[in-house]
């Protein structure tokens, strides 16, 4: 009872020392926003880069300015060394949880977490993990491996579940104003849990066990995949039908109640959408249930950037060109508009299958600067040099950045293949949307085409 009374008044005055491991896109943020709310924090990750950035007050996160780093030095302490762990009262678990080449969850991350906890940790610690994982991690590879060496759970440590939301680049919501879902494995960790992150950010809704929270997590991204999922298929379904899904979709969203609007694209990325409904299916699996949903779903989903190909084989055609030998030009290669994060993005997908298509392919994307492909190759964006681009055989937008002048760029009369209706408003034989039918023009056309 003293550790935790202890802990609580600690937590209440701001005098707890706080960790957060993992400082990446979720991390980071975080440890940022636990400063600015009084705490001291101590911010470890083993990429030497990134702590010794951090220590010359630069950051490498593009919702974090520099100068937030700068002014919370004071508070702030990077390091890589984990002995710190030893003078921590709680942690925050940011780590990566990626897919295995076989689809399934790769926890090694957290595991490697958790068995340097268990060197340097001390008594009445509280324990959070936020990292996306499937329902019961937190008890299988934090709770059980504590037990093993004697500590009791709400006695001797405390420990929750709090999922991560961050949604990288959004000027609206950022980690403060986000609420964040927490889950306790008994009803003093959730308690010390919420008191934290109630200092911390401005809501928190506390559920009832860590498996909520998990799954809650879960749900909102797999939500998101399906009907992406669904909205894809429509579009592949108007593209045989020749029907323009764009216009279908601004006609459906009208309607005020009922409705709420997905549109096609490229294919999904980002650390979310193409992950978590993965690890849920894969827990399922475990007790005998096979989500048919969340599995077509990401076949429909990984399939978009083969069409993509098709589509731009399609466009070529018209130009009496095939992908073969073609000069590709991609435009955009974030996952999302106006960030520079390239995780999971469909473009580094479609980029290695023009290149196995024989296409010369280059991209411009003025966020996202550079890449290594799967053959470890670095691969940096072109310059933005009109004259340049004018030289491609056919422009792919995949990444519909707001700065991107695209009255410019259809200017430039380079056949364009719009897989996000970027292009929208402007009028022009060469441009061409995804889900939407390439007709073969007549012959005066096509002759004014190839002008």
């Amino acid at each position: 009872m003293k550790n935790y009374s202890d802990l609580k008044q600690k937590i209440v005055a701001k005098t707890a020392k706080i960790g957060v491991i993992g400082l990446g896109y979720v991390g980071l943020p975080l440890a940022m926003e636990m400063v600015k709310s009084g705490f001291s924090v101590v911010g470890i990750d083993l990429d030497v880069r990134k702590i010794e950035k951090l220590l010359s007050g630069k950051s490498y996160i593009q919702d974090v300015p520099d100068e937030i780093i700068q002014l919370s030095m004071g508070k702030f302490l990077p390091t890589f060394d984990f002995s710190a762990l030893e003078e921590l009262d709680a942690i925050s678990i940011c780590v990566p949880t990626p897919l295995s080449e076989n689809q399934d969850p790769d926890t090694s991350y957290i595991t490697s977490v958790v068995n340097m906890i268990k060197k340097h940790m001390k008594k009445r610690m509280l324990i959070t993990l936020e990292s996306t994982t499937y329902p019961g991690t937190t008890e299988e590879l934090i709770q059980w491996e504590f037990e093993k060496i004697g500590l009791t759970v709400g006695e001797d440590f405390f420990l929750c579940f709090s999922p991560e939301r961050v949604d990288p680049g959004n000027t609206s919501y950022n980690t403060y104003n986000t609420p964040k879902v927490i889950g306790g494995t008994t009803p003093k960790c959730a308690e010390l849990g919420s008191l934290l992150y109630g200092n911390t950010v401005k809501t928190v809704i506390t559920v009832s066990s860590p498996k909520v929270a998990e799954m809650s997590k879960l749900l909102e991204n797999t939500f998101r995949s399906v009907n992406i999922a669904f909205v894809n298929e429509m579009a592949l379904m108007c593209d045989k039908m020749g029907i323009n899904v764009w216009e279908v979709i601004k006609a459906a969203s009208s309607k005020p109640f009922g409705y709420m609007p997905f549109f096609p694209g490229p294919g999904i990325g980002g650390h979310c959408i193409p992950l978590d409904p993965m690890y849920l299916s894969w827990k399922a699996k475990g007790f005998r249930f096979h989500s048919k949903f969340i599995e077509l779903a990401q076949s429909v989903n990984d399939n978009m950037p083969d069409y993509v190909i098709s589509k731009t084989g399609q466009v070529l055609n018209v130009y009496e060109k095939s992908i073969r030998k073609s000069n590709v030009l991609i435009l955009g290669m974030a996952y999302k508009p106006d960030i520079d994060d390239m995780r999971e993005s469909p473009g580094l997908h479609i980029y290695e299958l023009f290149q196995e298509n024989g296409a010369s392919v280059d991209y411009y994307d003025p966020h996202a600067q550079s890449f290594v492909d799967k053959h470890g190759n670095m691969v940096h964006s072109i310059p933005y040099d009109l004259e340049k681009m004018r030289s491609y055989d056919c422009f792919v937008l995949v990444t519909n950045h707001n700065s991107f002048d695209y009255e410019v760029l259809a200017g430039l009369g380079v056949a364009i293949i719009d897989t996000r209706n970027a292009f929208q408003g402007i009028e022009a034989p060469h441009i061409y949307q995804l889900g939407t039918t390439v007709k073969i023009p007549a012959e005066k056309e096509l002759l004014s085409l190839l002008a």
